[in-house]
């Protein structure tokens, strides 16, 4: 009987120990405020901010567009948004000889 006790004894500090990690998680909060709307048309987002850097085909059914800018995308359902997202910008960037 004296043995798992004096185990759990011995274990209990190693949980004291332990290391938290903290990941980073994006957030959007105001800097999302500038971009497209759901609901918004595409003639709309064309006149608003331009040329995209990438036009996507449309993809399934009802067809998905994706039009991509330098720092966001923007996602259509038909002619109207759906979705629009920043591009993860990393806080730290990896150096090119690093990857």
């Amino acid at each position: 009987m004296k043995w798992p006790l004096l185990l759990v004894a011995a274990l209990l500090p190693l949980s004291a120990q332990a290391q938290t990690i903290e990941i980073p998680v994006g957030q959007q909060g105001a800097a999302v405020a500038g971009l497209p709307h759901k609901g918004e048309s595409r003639h709309s987002v064309l006149e608003r901010f331009g040329l995209a850097d990438q036009e996507h085909p449309a993809v399934g059914q009802p067809p998905i567009t994706r039009w991509d800018y330098r720092t966001f995308s923007v996602y259509f359902e038909y002619d109207h948004v759906i979705n629009s997202v920043l591009h993860h910008q990393p806080r730290h960037p990896v150096a090119k000889e690093q990857q």
